[in-house]
């Protein structure tokens, strides 16, 4: 499945190369017309991130979620900055079909696996940002991916596998927002390990060829941003890539 993303800060739509702030790439799409198009083009699910309200909570732009969730008929998953279950009661609310959580996963984890059980697994997806280092080992960072959460991927994966966890968005931080490609070894090793996760590729897609990689990883989707926005190919033809494989 091809899911097109969009991260927003301020009402606009922006790229963070690996993640950083100080490096932000603005573009003037306008998010309303973008998740619009996607959704003309046949995406059939939506990948939307409040940067603003994951920097600061007080920043939440949720007058505007509001507004692009009710825009396309397509489902939309939807995080940045979930600390709360307020905050997953509002954007459900808002008509958003699932909410993704990060940092609080691992901060307090007995508080998010409490939203698993009252929620259900197909509403909460994990987002989990690695950074692999030289032992291979995939090192879930939080807080803007300033902080190293000292337990891996699969330490996280098994924590909350007893509690139903189905979606995982799986980022490896070195490829975001680069188009250099994504890391199918580790999707490959992945999936093989946990196959009853459903996880999402994130992080370089650049170009078709990459699709047909991430194709076949065992990932169930991946998540295009930046190559979108810089018209590197259409919805259509990642989504046609993507069945043809």
């Amino acid at each position: 499945m091809i899911i097109p993303a969009l991260d927003l800060i301020d009402g606009n739509v922006v790229r963070l190369y690996q993640g950083n702030y100080a490096k932000k790439i603005a573009y003037e799409n306008n998010p309303l017309s973008c998740l619009q198009q996607y959704e003309q083009q046949g995406a059939k699910l939506l990948h939307l991130i409040d940067l603003a309200g994951a920097k600061d909570p007080k920043k939440r732009q949720i007058l505007l979620l509001e507004k692009l969730l009710s825009s396309v008929s397509i489902p939309i998953q939807v995080g940045g900055g979930i600390r709360t279950e307020e905050d997953i009661k509002t954007l459900l609310q808002s008509n958003a079909a699932r909410v993704v959580i990060s940092s609080i996963a691992i901060k307090q984890p007995e508080l998010v696996k409490s939203w698993f059980k009252r929620y259900g697994s197909d509403v909460i997806v994990l987002a989990l940002d690695v950074h692999i280092n030289k032992q291979n080992i995939k090192e879930i960072a939080i807080s803007g991916w300033q902080e190293n959460s000292n337990l891996s991927l699969e330490q996280v994966i098994d924590m909350y596998q007893p509690y139903g966890l189905k979606h995982v968005v799986c980022t490896d931080i070195s490829r975001d927002a680069t188009l250099s490609g994504a890391n199918i070894n580790l999707y490959q090793e992945i999936s093989q390990k946990y196959p009853t996760i459903e996880f999402q590729a994130s992080g370089g897609i650049g170009s078709l060829n990459d699709i047909v990689a991430i194709s076949s990883s065992g990932a169930v989707g991946v998540i295009v941003g930046r190559a979108l926005l810089e018209s590197k190919f259409t919805v259509v033809e990642a989504v046609k890539c993507w069945q043809n494989v």
